[in-house]
């Protein structure tokens, strides 16, 4: 008997209806591209490496890291692991997701990650937890719409030159961790959710603390999933135990 997950598929329908879902959320987007575009002109950048940079790495937070760095002289290694450290939480998304996407064939696998962010991935994760499974498309086309979003608003900062450098006044710093928190806290109710959850926000807080910079990331991630892979849910220690 085949299983639910080995009828996902990625389509054009699924691709537009994810990208409808996530239009509204990519305004937010927008407005924190505006300000990479502007931050990276004062940085030296040139409005085509911003915008480049914004096109091809489609990673905000990293990116605004880089330009901390950015200089006459790059410093290579850091600025590698810093952007390792940043995006070291894509491992535990990718891993997430897998079961859903490793019936796709390997192209259409591997391409539909390359848009994957924090918010097209809780509404993923969300769709799988409900089991709708079918709609791989709706991930990549959400992953569509937040891509243009910050390509646009970065290509607006860059032209006008102006625009919100400091988002986190108007509370913008937020709303895709309240967003990403929401989607998640929408799936199924197991207090067991909170043991993992728990250790990784412990674990953060202290490597925030006591460790070098951006290794939170890393050893946040590190903990809650150890916890959530050694530590058997409850619905399944009692389906076992029966």
């Amino acid at each position: 008997m085949s299983s639910p997950l080995s009828s996902a598929r990625l389509d054009r329908a699924g691709t537009l209806v994810g990208l409808k879902r996530m239009a509204p959320i990519s305004l937010f987007t927008m407005a924190f591209g505006l300000a990479f575009g502007v931050a990276a002109l004062h940085r030296g950048l040139s409005g085509l490496e911003a915008v480049m940079m914004s096109g091809l790495v489609f990673a905000g937070p990293a990116q605004f890291a880089v330009l901390e760095m950015w200089g006459p002289e790059i410093p290579l290694v850091a600025l590698i692991a810093t952007t390792f450290a940043i995006n070291a939480r894509h491992l535990v998304m990718g891993a997430a997701i897998y079961p859903w996407l490793r019936h796709l064939p390997p192209r259409q696998r591997y391409l539909s990650l390359t848009l994957l962010s924090d918010s097209n991935w809780a509404m993923a994760a969300t769709d799988y937890q409900r089991g709708d499974t079918d709609n791989v498309g709706m991930l990549v086309g959400a992953g569509l719409a937040l891509w243009l979003a910050w390509l646009i608003g970065t290509l607006l900062g860059v032209v006008f030159s102006s625009g919100i450098t400091e988002p986190e006044r108007f509370g913008l710093d937020v709303i895709m961790s309240c967003f990403l928190m929401a989607m998640l806290m929408t799936g199924k109710r197991d207090l067991w959710v909170l043991l993992p959850w728990s250790v990784a926000a412990l674990t953060t807080l202290a490597a925030l603390t006591w460790l070098p910079a951006n290794a939170h990331v890393i050893v946040g991630a590190l903990a809650g999933g150890a916890v959530g892979l050694l530590v058997p849910p409850r619905s399944t220690a009692r389906e076992a135990v029966s």
